[in-house]
């Protein structure tokens, strides 16, 4: 266990909203149990699930501003949908205020809105993890990419990908571009996939 965890989870504590406390909870034990699945450093599941959310208790006004004071880049994609930028802040805060340095677990904070092409498997276990936690209960296809999760991470990318672009179209909402690049980035992993199949012998 990495010694630093009690630690982590008192400063969150104290820094966030009961619920969100308990979400971060909830993703940080998740995502061990994918990191078990998939052979993935437990440590660093355990400490990107715990501190993935660790800008959420700021207003996406107030991260602006830090962002800015801090000279973290902002797309004029993020400034349009400024909920994608607890995960760049809290990259910054988990370095910065928390003392990590592990480059992996920091960019699995960065990456846990919006997904990216190319994702690490620690990447994809934060961002899958944020999903389908235990107090999730809003999404109609959770018991679904719950099972899912546990089978194929890729194809658990591309369904929540494609779900996730689906309802901001339908509800209007922009569309970071890094999660469009996710979406087709999977969509062909998906792809690759069938016909590799095709080619397989069914005896």
């Amino acid at each position: 266990m990495n010694e630093q965890i009690p630690y982590f989870r008192q400063r969150l504590q104290e820094k966030l909203p009961p619920m969100r406390y308990e979400h971060s909870l909830g993703v940080s034990y998740t995502a061990m149990a994918l990191a078990m699945r998939y052979g993935c450093d437990l440590d660093q599941a355990e400490t990107a699930g715990l501190l993935h959310d660790c800008a959420k208790h700021y207003s996406d006004g107030e991260i602006i501003k830090k962002c800015r004071k801090h000279e973290i880049e902002l797309s004029e994609a993020e400034l349009k949908a400024p909920a994608v930028l607890h995960a760049k802040y809290g990259e910054w805060l988990a370095k910065h205020r928390y003392g990590v340095n592990d480059p992996e677990i920091l960019s699995a904070i960065r990456w846990h809105t919006t997904g990216h092409a190319g994702m690490t498997d620690l990447e994809k276990i934060i961002y899958i993890a944020d999903y389908i936690e235990p107090r999730r209960d809003k999404a109609p296809d959770l018991p679904a990419m719950r099972r899912l999760a546990f089978q194929d991470l890729d194809r658990t990318m591309y369904e929540m990908l494609d779900g996730t672009l689906k309802y901001l179209k339908k509800k209007g909402g922009s569309v970071d571009p890094m999660t469009e690049e996710a979406y087709e980035y999977f969509k062909k992993v998906m792809e690759a996939g069938k016909e590799a199949g095709k080619g397989e012998s069914t005896v």
